[in-house]
Order: structure tokens, then C-alpha cells, then sequence
């Protein structure tokens, strides 16, 4: 027996009812007021008679399968068929048992007309309601078209079908659909059925293989999978031998429906990011709008991508301060043309050098300054290890103690999962810098002063120096992909999603004075193994691991750890009210005594002494255990 879900039954009864009432309605059409006074029995014989057949043929036609949602012209074509034989199966048996005695003879085209208008209309008026638009375009036929199968049954897979369904776009044809809710299973959308859930990938495929309709690429239409499970969909695509690949987003569908629809193959951002974070937009926009920002490094990863979403929210000025003249020129043109009436500065400046920046601080007076400027490569840093304490940690101190001076309302400090328990010497310095803005925070007099905002989360998708360019680099070159060590994990998150939870950090730190001394972790999810990473680009590329391009084991970096932590093992994260970013409260240090060990951090590094720098460090990051930074080079003295 064919069973229904919830949405289906509330249909079935509505379609019964409606049946009941057409009848009755027929009657009055072509009466009047006299069917009550002189044919009562018609009426209630007919009214029962239609109703009993009509739920039987709506029960067996199966016109519960598809969505409300989506009606079509196919379900219009199902709902007259399924009334036409309403009404012939209506006729017979009134004939049988009355002759048609007393029944006029337009009744039956009456009621067919009212019976689709009732059942029909309903569907297409809620079309309407949730769409603005009805779109009844069959689809093209007799063409040979790529068979694929969709991966969700909502919005995304309607819009596709009915995208290809014009005869420019008759290139793919859809051939079913896959659905991460059971209840949808079974149910149709314009004609294509959904076949059973994700986890039934293999089974699915089998079942269209053996009647002739094998796809050759399965096609999310959804933007919101799971990281992971589009890893494990990617995988297990390539295994049954088809490719993975993704629908134009629906903005660009909605946008554009008279534009030809191609698929894009899926990217590495879809294999590393995680559903969409809700975002309190209206805190982000408060924390910005009509304020003077700074942003320091802002032509950098980070930085750059900060001053795009802080110049969205309207700020009253921004001033991009780099010590790149070609980072800083790329921004700022680009900065120039996405909000032409926007007042900005760009300047060129390096965080080193504390009285260039009171000068720029005392010039521009922002009242929020995000802190984005840093040497973040560990390699790098650890062969130019005093470059990158006057950058990272000395360098913070000078950005901090000039909000300080000039009366900055919120200073946010980038800071990075390096910094616990760190191996390297760019964690320390970056953990050092942590626990300058953490003591300048616990410092402010009566809630008066800076408040320093840290917020600290791992790797970013594409920024400079990371793996996955690294590997696209290698591809385009035919390979080897080098990777440092098998067992080697990351986490991952898009630049995009990183600056707007430090956005909304920022928002949260600055306005809470509970939150002071602590620091904001993003929730970066699972970790990636960079093993498998490096196959499952491979497979992007439609090649073969270790056939077409080989993966080749290089050995572990210097400071380089095999798993990045994102907090300490004595600190516990807190959830915050905002989902994906929680506070942890490592250790502190008082801040005159860490005054001091910067004055003696300086000193070392203009000495370059190598030795000093490294019994500061001891003192001040003591779970430090990584390798010892390279002997100074011979121009070092």
C-alpha cells in the first residue's frame, strides 16, 4: 500500500474535499437556487459518489508524489487526466444506477472545468505565493543529452531542471535526484523522481544503470554541504566512475534564467568549507558603520578581505596602512572601485616603526583598528627569526600602544592557532603578542581606555604560502604534489567566512566588558588530513593519484607540527551566543613585567643575539618546545 508523507496526506484530503465541493458547486452553476428545493437527493447522491471515486483515482494516479512547491505543466497534465477519468468513471456509474434521470447533461463538463480549477489552482496560487512567478516550460525532449544526477531536491534542483528544460541548455538531462531528508524520498519534481537519500549513492546508480540511464556526473544543487560529506561524495563518485560538480549558485539563476546553465566542476573551497555560519549582521554593521577604521596590513589575505566587508558596512573613513606598496596599491584600486564615494588613505607603513605610526594615528584618529599586519610563514620566520619578533610581537605592542595613546575605541588583534603550544618561533612571537593585547585589556582603568579584541582560528582557504595554491601550483606543473608527512592535519576555513566571525567577535569583545583579558576562537570544525587533500585535488583535475601525478613524502619543516591545536590544554572554550565562535582565557602576564621583557625582546633583536631572545621566550611562553631557531646568518652581527 502506498503511503504518504505529512505534506502528502494534507494534499490528499484537500484534493478530496475540493472534489466534494465541485460537485455541489457544478450543480448550483447550472441551477441556481433550485437545487436545494427540488433535486436535494441528486445533490447529496452525486456529492458522495464523486467524492468515493474521486479519492480512489487521486489514491491510484499517485498525484502525491510531487511538490506544491513546484508545480508544473506536468502536474497539470496529471491533474487533468486524473479528473477526466473522474468524470467517466462518475458518468458510468450514475448511469448505471440512475439513467441519468434528473442529471442535466452539461453537469459532467461543468464539474470537469471547476474540479481542475479547484485542484490546479491551489497548487499554482501557492507556486505563485512562494515564487512571484509560475514557469510552465516542459521539458525538451530528443536530444542526447549528459545524464546526471542531482544531489538535493529543493530550490537549487527546481531551478536546474527547469533551466535545462529550455532547448539552449538541453545538453544535461536529469535522470534523478538524491535527497539528505527521507521524506523527500519518493516525491517528484517536474517529472524527475527522487530515488532514496545521499547515503544511497551506489544503490541508486545501480538501480539507473541497469535501465540504461547510468549518469556520468553527480551535480549538487545546494550550497550548504558539509564539508566532509562532499570529501566522502567526492570519493565515492569517483569510485562508481563519474565526476562531481555543482550548479551555478541560485542568485545566478535567478538573475540571469534566460542565460545558458553550465555545471562547474567542483572546487576546493566545497571540499574544505562547512554550512553557512548565521551571522548578526546588524551587530557587525553597528560595530562599523559611520566610524573611522584602520587596518593594518590590509593589503595582505586577511587584511585585504577585511577591508572589502568593513567597507560594505559603511564607515565613515579607512585608512589601508601596508608595507607592500604593491599589496596597498592593488587594494586601494580595488577599494576605489567597489565604493568610489568612500573617503580612504592608503599609507605606506611598517608596524616596527612606532613614531611613523602615532603620527598616522594622530593624523586619521580611527576609532577602530583591526590588526591584520604580520610574518606568518613558519619557515620563514624561523630562518629570519628577528624579523619576525619586531614584526609579529613588538610590532603588535607598538600597533596597541598607539590606540592606546590616540584613544582608539576597539583595536582587534589577528592572531592564529600557531600560538598554542607552539613548535615554531612564529607561534611564539604571535603568542606573545596575545599576551600583550590580553594584559592592555585587563589594564584599562574603570572600563575606560582601548579595548583590545583578540581572535584567534587556523589556516585560510587560498591565502598566500598555503598548501592548497602550493598543490595547484604543482598540478599546472604535472605534479609531484609534495606533502611534509602522511599524517599530517590542518584545519581549514574561507577567507570570507574567517573575516566576517571576526567581525562578529569583534562585535561581541567590544561591547562586553565579561569578555576582557579573553580570547575569541573560531570554531574551525574537523581537521583535514593534507594526504588525502592532495588526492582528492587530483581527482578534481580528473586524474589519477599516483598514476597521472604522483604525491611525493618531503619530511616535516622546521617548527613544523604534524596537528594545530586551537587552544591550550589547561584552557576549556566557552560558547559564546554566536554560533561557531567560542572564548578561551589562557594564561596572562602583567603588564609592566611583560614591559619590560618587550624592552629586553628589542634589545636582543638589535643585538642580534640569538641566545637572549630565547631566555625571553622561555619565560614568558614556557609550554614552548619546539626546535631552536637557525644560527644568525654571517651579515648578523
Amino acid at each position: 500500500m502506498r503511503r504518504l508523507s505529512p505534506q502528502g496526506a494534507i494534499a490528499y484530503a484537500h484534493d478530496i474535499v475540493m472534489a466534494a465541493i465541485s460537485f455541489a458547486l457544478a450543480l448550483y452553476l447550472r441551477l441556481g437556487d433550485w437545487v436545494f428545493f427540488y433535486w436535494p437527493d441528486l445533490l447529496l447522491r452525486g456529492t458522495i459518489t464523486l467524492t468515493v471515486i474521486a479519492a480512489c483515482v487521486f489514491w491510484f494516479m499517485g498525484l502525491y508524489r510531487g511538490v506544491w512547491r513546484y508545480a508544473s505543466l506536468k502536474d497539470l497534465m496529471a491533474i487533468t487526466r486524473a479528473v477526466t477519468l473522474i468524470m467517466l468513471i462518475f458518468l458510468a456509474v450514475m448511469f448505471v444506477w440512475t439513467r441519468l434521470d434528473g442529471l442535466p447533461r452539461s453537469i459532467p463538463f461543468i464539474n470537469w472545468f471547476i474540479l481542475i480549477t479547484l485542484i490546479g489552482g491551489t497548487r499554482f496560487l501557492y507556486r505563485l505565493y512562494k515564487d512571484r512567478r509560475i514557469d510552465l516550460r516542459l521539458v525538451a525532449e530528443g536530444r542526447r543529452r549528459v545524464p546526471v544526477l542531482l544531489v538535493g531536491s529543493g530550490d537549487g534542483a527546481e531551478l536546474f531542471i527547469r533551466a535545462v528544460s529550455r532547448p539552449q541548455d538541453a545538453n544535461y538531462q536529469v535522470v534523478g535526484m538524491l535527497s539528505e531528508q527521507r521524506r523527500r524520498v519518493g516525491r517528484v519534481i517536474h517529472g524527475i523522481e527522487v530515488m532514496g537519500t545521499v547515503e544511497e549513492l551506489d544503490k541508486i546508480v545501480e538501480q539507473l544503470a541497469a535501465r540504461g540511464l547510468k549518469p556520468q556526473r553527480v551535480v549538487l544543487t545546494y550550497d550548504s554541504m558539509d564539508g566532509a560529506r562532499v570529501r566522502a561524495l567526492l570519493d565515492e563518485a569517483t569510485a562508481l566512475g563519474m565526476t562531481l560538480a555543482r550548479v551555478p549558485s541560485l542568485t545566478d539563476f535567478k538573475s540571469s534564467l534566460d542565460s545558458r546553465v553550465e555545471i562547474r566542476p567542483i572546487a576546493v573551497e566545497d571540499l574544505l568549507g562547512r554550512p553557512q555560519t548565521p551571522l548578526d549582521r546588524a551587530a557587525m554593521r553597528n560595530l562599523i558603520v559611520g566610524r573611522r577604521v584602520l587596518v593594518t596590513g590590509a593589503g595582505g589575505s586577511i587584511g585585504s578581505e577585511l577591508v572589502r566587508q568593513v567597507s560594505d558596512f559603511g564607515p565613515a573613513e579607512i585608512v589601508l596602512l601596508d608595507s607592500s606598496e604593491a599589496n596597498l596599491y592593488g587594494i586601494d584600486l580595488e577599494l576605489s572601485e567597489r565604493h568610489p564615494d568612500l573617503r580612504r588613505a592608503a599609507v605606506i607603513a611598517d608596524v616596527r616603526d612606532r613614531p611613523h605610526l602615532d603620527r598616522i594615528f594622530a593624523e586619521n584618529r580611527p576609532e577602530l583598528v583591526f590588526h591584520a599586519a604580520a610574518l606568518k610563514h613558519v619557515p620563514l620566520v624561523e630562518a629570519n627569526v628577528f624579523e619576525g619578533v619586531m614584526t609579529n610581537t613588538l610590532g603588535t605592542a607598538n600597533v596597541a600602544e598607539a590606540c592606546r595613546a590616540a584613544g582608539v575605541g576597539t583595536m582587534v588583534f589577528i592572531s592564529t592557532d600557531k600560538a598554542v603550544n607552539p613548535t615554531s618561533l612564529m607561534g611564539v612571537t604571535k603568542r606573545v603578542a596575545e599576551q600583550v593585547c590580553q594584559a592592555l585589556d585587563l589594564k584599562r582603568a574603570n572600563g575606560q581606555g582601548t579595548r583590545y579584541v583578540t581572535v584567534r582560528f587556523g589556516n585560510v582557504l587560498g591565502s598566500t604560502g598555503s598548501v592548497v595554491p602550493l598543490f595547484e601550483r604543482q598540478l599546472a606543473a604535472g605534479g609531484p604534489l609534495t606533502v611534509t608527512h602522511p599524517g599530517m592535519t590542518r584545519y581549514f576555513m574561507t577567507i570570507r567566512e574567517a573575516v566576517e566571525l571576526v567581525l562578529e567577535a569583534s562585535a561581541l569583545g567590544s561591547e562586553d566588558e565579561a569578555h576582557a583579558g579573553k580570547i575569541f576562537v573560531l570554531d574551525m570544525g574537523e581537521p583535514v588530513r593534507i594526504l588525502d587533500l592532495a588526492r582528492q585535488m587530483i581527482h578534481l583535475a580528473g586524474l589519477r593519484p599516483e598514476v597521472d601525478v604522483a604525491i611525493e613524502i618531503t619530511g616535516l619543516r622546521p617548527g613544523e607540527k604534524l596537528s594545530e591545536e586551537l587552544l591550550h590544554a589547561a584552557e576549556s572554550l566557552v560558547p559564546t551566543r554566536y554560533q561557531g565562535i567560542n572564548l578561551a582565557a589562557p594564561r596572562t602576564a602583567d603588564a609592566d613585567q611583560l614591559k619590560m621583557a618587550l624592552a629586553r625582546l628589542g634589545e636582543a633583536c638589535a643585538r642580534a643575539d640569538h641566545a637572549a631572545l630565547l631566555e625571553v621566550f622561555a619565560r614568558l611562553v614556557p609550554e614552548y618546545h619546539g626546535p631552536e631557531a637557525p644560527a644568525p646568518r654571517a651579515a648578523a652581527v
